[in-house]
């Protein structure tokens, strides 16, 4: 039928405690819970909502006006190539005489501190933010490959795949463990103890939810559908 409404589907997995998150922000973008399956630690959550019709009269308009844009550029480049060209050689010329300084620019210096809540407002802000805000997909892009720190607690541990040596772990801002209810939703995927660098007094031969912590990690990336922040662990300093 021709007025038959054509649906997109996504299937999404959350680490338990999440949920809720999750559905409410896909809600928000138009999505419909229509099945729950609720494992031990991991749900998996599958949402529906009614394709978009394309605007193939839009994009052919733009089409065309971008190859007229493209005329009009391309004849106004040729037009003022002869200047162009005098000018790039006379710069050329003036920046084979300068010397690279050997000092770090200030994006170079930002891009080696270490970010924590004192030194860094927007981190700051971060902590204290929902697990499914904008803020944390911001900071991801922004501060990819940085290093944070963090004081924190285990939130959930879960063993990875069949593995009975190597974890998932759900991190979280603050001292609550299994009880936080604010900040993002971290996330060290894949790894063993060993994988955590262990520093202080006295160093656990295990860990486990509650347990509390300095954490000092590299930023990976945010992934919006499960509103997890995933994190590179650097080193974990008992508390």
């Amino acid at each position: 039928m021709a007025d038959e409404i054509k649906y997109e589907y996504k299937t999404v997995q959350t680490v338990r405690g999440t949920d809720g998150l999750v559905i409410s922000k896909m809600q928000k973008d138009g999505w419909v819970l229509v099945e729950k399956a609720q494992g031990t630690l991991r749900s998996t959550l599958s949402f529906r909502r009614p394709k978009k019709p394309h605007p193939w009269l839009l994009i052919g308009t733009a089409a065309a006006v971008l190859v007229i844009l493209a005329i009009v550029i391309g004849a106004t480049s040729a037009l003022s190539g002869g200047g162009e060209k005098k000018d790039e050689s006379d710069k050329s010329t003036a920046a084979e005489g300068e010397k690279p300084s050997a000092t770090p620019t200030t994006a170079e210096s930002a891009a080696t501190e270490v970010i924590t809540p004192q030194n860094n407002p927007e981190f700051a802000a971060l902590l204290k933010a929902d697990s499914c805000d904008d803020a944390n997909l911001d900071f991801a892009t922004k501060h990819g490959g940085q290093t944070v720190a963090f004081n924190g607690s285990i939130v959930n541990m879960a063993p990875h795949g069949d593995y009975d040596t190597r974890y998932d772990f759900l991190l979280g801002p603050g001292d609550k463990g299994p009880n936080t209810t604010a900040g993002p939703a971290f996330k060290y995927e894949d790894v063993n103890i060993f994988d955590l660098k262990l520093t202080g007094k006295k160093i656990p031969a295990t860990v486990g939810a509650g347990d509390k912590f300095r954490f000092v990690a590299k930023v990976a990336k945010f992934n919006a559908d499960q509103c997890l922040f995933f994190l590179d662990p650097v080193s974990t300093e008992i508390r």
